[in-house]
């Protein structure tokens, strides 16, 4: 192992847990430095995300450093929405035509922690908690900490500087405050917050839904998902408007009234929550926001990466994956560009920036898709065949959705692309019933394909 660089990394969550043993495992010195306590050591998800979509993008990254497996172990597989109506009917919409096609639930503190347990297992890995940063100076590649129990500050000394620290990252805003180079962002927030609630396991420590969906109660303005964890419990997010409708995150100030709403429109999941008048109390209510900017580097020393650099809402389920993707992607301008490091970062935003824009903007479309679209007849319709044209023609048609989330080797600015020209396409062709029963799938195969190719070129005349 050759003594290379001495990188400073400042966040430890996922993202800066995967890079910090990847660099390690390349050779270099990393000093791993995180704000919160060890979540290893401590409970720190107070009803805040904690558990995620894992699926092939973050898989392959696992895979680069080894530990695919082991994470793979710690999943529960989920093969397609389990769509509840208001009638508490349900109905499986699989993700995709191929039945080795699926997402994972996985705990992002299990996964955390198995990074974080790998990455300390090296030698030339060094990591510390509890330490706010509260300046960073890129041209000089020094940042400076303060212990949140002493109360001391260090600054610490680097050759490079990555900012893995999350939407409010403090890389980002000390890039924003430099007035050596240009710098652009943007922060959108959506109207609607979210509330993670539980069902928990029955008095025999089963599973209450079925195990193997990600389930959504899609109900207009505002929805429901619920996806399961290993102790047979499911983790439950409300997505609500702050302020617009009869029941908002505003108006709901009373036990009686959360569950009043929930007898209204999730009247099978609320039979499953007990505790919903404390839970919906105890819990944060938090905000759902997109992160743009660029540059991502800076003098040639700093680099930003995950949420710090794009953060996403998360109704793709690829805030993770991305993030993941990016130390891929990374990894393969490292070792295109080494010994260079303005090269390396140049050539990693040049490949990585139009895909991140690109699954922040499908992210948004399938927040209004999953509340609103996912229970409509023509949706369902279009999905139905979707699924057996996948099944039919594997290597000839992927919906967007599989284009997104199973088809890791294509960029998600090519998948955004493809996937909203077809889905025009066959909403087209069904509301138009240019498609209709007496057709062969190989009929509406190549209709659909046609179609697509004039949106395509339509598309590239409108740019």
């Amino acid at each position: 192992m050759k003594n290379k660089e001495n990188i400073l990394i400042i966040g430890a969550g996922l993202c800066g847990s995967l890079l910090a043993l990847r660099m390690a495992q390349r050779g270099y010195q990393v000093q791993l430095i995180e704000k919160r306590p060890d979540l290893r050591k401590t409970d720190i998800s107070a009803g805040r995300s904690i558990n995620l979509a894992f699926s092939n993008r973050g898989i392959k990254a696992m895979k680069l450093v080894g530990l695919e497996q082991k994470a793979l172990e710690i999943c529960i597989p989920m093969n397609g929405r389990m769509i509840h109506d208001q009638e508490e009917n349900t109905f499986l919409s699989p993700y995709s035509g191929l039945d080795h096609e699926y997402i994972n639930s996985i705990s992002r503190t299990d996964l955390n922690a198995l990074l974080l347990d790998e990455a300390e297992k090296m030698e030339n890995v060094s990591i510390q908690f509890n330490q706010e940063c509260l300046e960073v100076n890129s041209e000089k590649a020094t940042a400076t900490f303060k212990d949140y129990h002493s109360g001391e500050e260090t600054t610490f000394v680097a050759d490079l500087i990555f900012g893995t620290d999350g939407a409010g990252s403090a890389l980002r805003k000390s890039m924003m405050n430099d007035r050596s180079f240009l710098f652009s962002f943007s922060q959108d927030y959506l109207q609607h917050g979210y509330k993670e609630l539980t069902i928990e396991p029955s008095k025999k420590g089963d599973f209450q839904l079925y195990k193997n969906a990600l389930h959504i109660w899609p109900r207009g303005e505002n929805m429901l998902i619920a996806l399961p964890n290993l102790d047979g419990s499911f983790t439950v997010t409300l997505f609500m408007s702050y302020a617009e409708g009869d029941y908002n995150f505003n108006n709901i100030t009373s036990a009686a009234k959360a569950e009043e709403y929930f007898e209204k429109y999730y009247p099978d999941a609320l039979k499953l929550m007990p505790n919903l008048g404390e839970e919906f109390f105890e819990n944060p209510t938090g905000a759902l926001g997109t992160v743009k900017c660029s540059p991502w580097y800076s003098h040639g020393k700093s680099l930003l990466m995950g949420d710090a650099a794009h953060a996403i809402v998360p109704f793709y389920g690829q805030g993770m994956n991305a993030s993941f993707e990016d130390v891929v992607v990374f990894d393969e301008a490292l070792e295109n560009h080494t010994g260079d490091w303005e090269a390396t970062f140049k050539a990693y935003q040049k490949a990585r920036k139009k895909d991140t824009d690109a699954i922040a903007d499908l992210a948004i479309d399938n927040f209004y898709e999953m509340k609103e679209h996912t229970a409509a007849p023509i949706f369902q319709q279009k999905r139905k065949l979707e699924t057996a044209l996948e099944q039919e023609f594997p290597a000839e048609y992927a919906s967007k959705y599989r284009l997104v989330t199973f088809q890791e080797q294509i960029g998600y600015a090519e998948a955004m692309q493809r996937g909203r020209a077809q889905d025009k396409a066959m909403l087209r062709l069904i509301s138009k019933e240019k498609i209709n029963d007496r057709m062969t799938l190989e009929e509406k195969l190549k209709l659909v394909k046609e179609e697509t190719k004039t949106i395509l070129e339509e598309d590239s005349v409108a740019y």
